[in-house]
């Protein structure tokens, strides 16, 4: 990877009592192995629990006497410089989770919506974007600020109807004003890529952008039991034809991006805690662009157990749990090259996605078709642990 932005032992949090598991390619055995942090050290859980999925079945002072008494593998640092290498004779993170199913909601910020559909109908115009978004405010009784409309309310109705009466509703509007949150499944099981690990574009996308996500890890019984940091990786030029292109536009080799470790939550980060995350986002681009934004997860117009309620319940099941990408309030607007065009991806952009409670997520980007293919589904991980389970036996008496 050329020049990162972060050094290595930036990826962690500079908390030394966090409690961070995730995956490593062991290059001995040829496959993921469950892991933990400990001081400087990775250590191997892999005889607590075959996967992190198994490892989130027990409960959180569990998993931390496991780490406590669990062998040191590996060098923290060292697996970190050689994930950012790519070395694929090294040891290196993988996507922290594994049998979960990856899914993620959208339209979660009402008030930065409200403000993209205000410019968009003006085409531009300040001055009648001012004039717009007075009428709007006076349908809401008064408020002076969007993001104080709750979502499926009175005044949620109020401003869809405003809205309606100005021919500005869209499909977007009604998964973030109505009672129900937009989710879907954003990768399947296996699919996403770690820390260092190259995200992908298709060649035929021209308009795309990361989303820098807080992304929770919730257990089968759907109760979340830490965090990670995400990219949900768009094509904006693809989902903008048509939303029922959502699929084509978010789900591609190498678009969801997930790391470097799932921080579980303790007295020390609660959920609580990664409600006032501020997850930052810095593009550094080969030409020498830069890019620098912030989602700011306290500014959620939906709790993270509405849209955990939306996604897990008598509705829907995850007997492996899943991992949910809580939304994004980051739109990018700043111009790459022609005035007016805005921002999109090339090949060779290192996206940096960090908060304080997770460390940092690094991952550059390339052109899809020519990136390693996705090949450790469910059928080669559990060849894997059954081969891994025999020779632990040892050979038959």
């Amino acid at each position: 990877m050329s020049a990162p932005p972060v050094d290595p032992a930036d990826a962690l949090p500079d908390d030394p009592a966090a409690l961070l598991v995730g995956r490593v390619h062991d290059p001995v055995t040829g496959g993921p192995v469950p892991v933990a942090v400990r001081g400087g050290d990775l250590v191997d859980l892999s005889g607590t629990a075959p996967t992190v999925a198994h490892l989130l079945r027990l409960p959180t002072a569990r998993v931390r006497r496991a780490v406590e008494g669990a062998p040191a593998r590996w060098d923290v640092t060292g697996v970190l410089a050689a994930s950012l290498a790519r070395d694929a004779a090294a040891a290196r993170l993988l996507a922290p989770v594994d049998l979960q199913v990856v899914k993620a909601c959208g339209v979660t910020f009402v008030d930065s919506m409200l403000e993209r559909v205000i410019e968009e109908r003006c085409a531009g115009d300040p001055d009648l974007a001012r004039g717009v978004r007075a009428q709007v405010l006076e349908a809401l009784g008064g408020v002076g600020d969007l993001s104080a409309v709750v979502p499926g309310s009175e005044q949620a109705a109020q401003v869809k109807e405003a809205l309606l009466a100005r021919g500005m509703w869209s499909q977007y509007l009604e998964v973030g004003l109505g009672p129900d949150p937009e989710v879907f499944t954003k990768a399947p099981v296996l699919s996403s890529v770690g820390y260092g690990e190259r995200v992908g574009i298709p060649a035929t996308s021209s308009w795309n952008n990361p989303e820098p996500e807080l992304v929770l890890v919730v257990d089968a019984d759907g109760v979340p039991r830490g965090a990670t940091l995400g990219n949900d990786v768009n094509l904006r030029d693809v989902e903008g034809r048509s939303a029922l292109l959502l699929g084509a536009a978010k789900d591609n080799t190498a678009s969801s991006a997930l790391g470097p470790f799932v921080r579980l939550f303790d007295d020390g980060f609660t959920l609580d805690d990664a409600r006032t995350e501020r997850i930052s986002l810095r593009v550094d681009g080969p030409e020498g662009y830069l890019l620098e934004a912030v989602n700011d997860v306290g500014r959620l117009s939906r709790s993270f157990e509405e849209l955990v309620a939306a996604t897990w319940g008598p509705h829907h099941q995850y007997p492996d749990g899943f991992v949910l990408h809580t939304g994004t309030l980051f739109a990018p607007v700043q111009d790459r090259g022609e005035p007016g065009r805005g921002f999109t991806h090339v090949h060779g952009d290192v996206v940096t996605i960090a908060g304080p409670h997770l460390g940092a997520l690094v991952n550059e980007v390339g052109p899809t078709e020519q990136l390693p293919p996705w090949e450790w589904g469910v059928g080669r991980l559990l060849d894997h642990l059954l081969d891994r389970a025999a020779r632990e036996a040892g050979p038959h008496p």
